[in-house]
């Protein structure tokens, strides 16, 4: 199996910014995707960003343009950097590990932004 565990979650006002890391262990695939995913209160979870090992992205349109998702494959670590934050970006942010096997959620990390 997989773990995942996320940091960088927190309270920052709009217009800031904030970097989350998810960092695998276990059972790592060399052909594998993780990202981010979120969900408000009240909302369901929908996609944030997505990078695969071999480096294709894919990006929410909530976050298109203000976010940036990155990894190091030889640290098995996925970071999302989100600039110009939003008070809707207010959600819990879980991390996602997927690979022909099966799929991994980590416990998740809240992000508040404040107007």
């Amino acid at each position: 199996q997989v773990q995942l565990v996320e940091s960088g979650g927190g309270s920052v006002q709009a217009g800031g910014s904030l970097r989350l890391s998810c960092v695998a262990s276990g059972s790592i695939s060399s052909d594998n995707a993780m990202g981010w995913y979120r969900q408000a209160s009240g909302k369901q979870r929908e996609l944030v960003a997505t990078i695969t090992s071999g480096g294709v992205r894919i990006i929410g349109d909530s976050v298109k343009g203000r976010s940036t998702i990155s990894r190091d494959n030889n640290k098995y670590t996925v970071y999302l950097q989100m600039n110009s934050l939003k008070p809707e970006d207010t959600a819990v942010y879980y991390c996602n590990y997927e690979s022909l096997r099966f799929g991994v959620w980590g416990q998740g990390t809240l992000v508040t932004v404040s107007s």
